[in-house]
């Protein structure tokens, strides 16, 4: 199970995700100053303290929404009004929360979206090259400049009721669960971003390394994977056949420290899989963590691949930027291309 520093949620957002057609996207208007709708997470590391709406510029909508709940009414006032940006002030998991509410709202159709990283963690924002200190205002004159990158996200989907669906770039389970609330206890010590990363990979992979069998960090997940063909994800032992030690996905192209674990893979769903907690695999992971994986260190138990789609039968919860959703039946897939202003 998770741990408890991590939220857990009972059940995946109820999402009426109707995709518009291609000839009805979200265009700018012909105002002469940009509408921008602002979402600003008042909750979020770096966002106490900072001004209401008298301080912003006329053109600047601000909604303060206190509860989830809210962001579907907030975005469809957006969608009413034809804003031209949407800017997202928080860390990685209010943007999770702003495109899966938004998803019914605009289907693959979304305004332009800026990402101002007010959180403690702000991988979206590494992987789009925005500074830790991007304001508002650097973000308008981005756009002047026709600084965009486009992004898909994971969508994950209950395979019985897509409606029942998260939308996000970071997704894990198994053991990764772990070095998640790891990584929720190093925040409360001060570290963030890039020291984070560098402080829950040692620490994990030292108690794998010297943990007992029964330790949680050597532990499996009931986890079963199948990739679009319908073929199943071979198992290369170490655990029963139906545990897996880890899954890893994302959509990002950049990671933080330098890493590169998809290196060569070209499909937006980037997904990488441990079979086992093998000392000899384990000590294979700064390699495998810069795209370096040879031939023998996936014959150890290591997949990593690009789909268009898995299917995932999962025991526990998994983590999509930072917050945990219920074991279940699951399809995996690259969501729609969004359009990011980058500087």
């Amino acid at each position: 199970m998770t741990d408890g520093s991590i939220h857990i949620f009972e059940r995946l957002p109820q999402v009426d995700a109707a995709v518009r057609p291609s000839s009805d996207p979200a265009l700018p208007s012909d105002r002469t100053r940009p509408l921008i709708g602002l979402i600003r997470n008042g909750r979020s590391h770096r966002n106490e303290g900072r001004p209401g709406q008298d301080a912003l510029p006329e053109n600047v909508v601000l909604a303060l929404p206190e509860r989830r709940g809210e962001l579907a009414g907030v975005l469809a006032d957006f969608a009413a009004q034809r804003v031209d940006y949407i800017a997202i002030d928080g860390g990685d998991g209010t943007v999770r929360d702003v495109l899966t509410c938004g998803a019914g709202v605009f289907g693959d159709s979304w305004p332009m979206l800026i990402v101002l990283p007010g959180g403690k963690t702000n991988a979206l924002a590494l992987d789009l090259g925005v500074p830790t200190d991007w304001s508002l205002d650097d973000a308008l004159r981005a756009v002047e400049r026709g600084g965009i990158a486009r992004r898909q996200p994971l969508v994950i989907a209950q395979r019985d009721d897509e409606r029942a669906q998260v939308r996000g770039f970071v997704m894990g389970a198994g053991v990764f669960n772990q070095v998640i609330a790891l990584g929720q206890r190093s925040h409360d010590l001060g570290a963030f971003n890039h020291a984070v990363v560098a402080i829950t990979t040692v620490w994990s992979v030292v108690q794998a390394m010297l943990g007992r069998a029964g330790n949680k960090w050597r532990q499996g997940t009931p986890m079963h994977i199948r990739r679009s063909d319908g073929e199943v994800l071979p198992h290369r032992g170490g655990l029963p056949q139906n545990e897996r030690y880890m899954l890893f996905a994302s959509s990002l192209k950049t990671f933080p420290a330098g890493l590169d674990p998809f290196r060569g893979v070209d499909e937006a769903l980037q997904v990488a899989v441990f079979d086992n907690p093998a000392r000899r695999l384990l000590l294979s992971l700064p390699a495998i963590m810069r795209g370096r994986c040879s031939a023998r260190i996936h014959d150890r138990g290591l997949h990593v691949f690009g789909e268009s789609a898995i299917e995932l039968d999962i025991g526990d919860a998994f983590i999509l930027d930072g917050e945990a959703f219920p074991a279940g039946q699951y399809r995996v897939f690259a969501g729609p291309a969004l359009r990011f202003v980058v500087p």
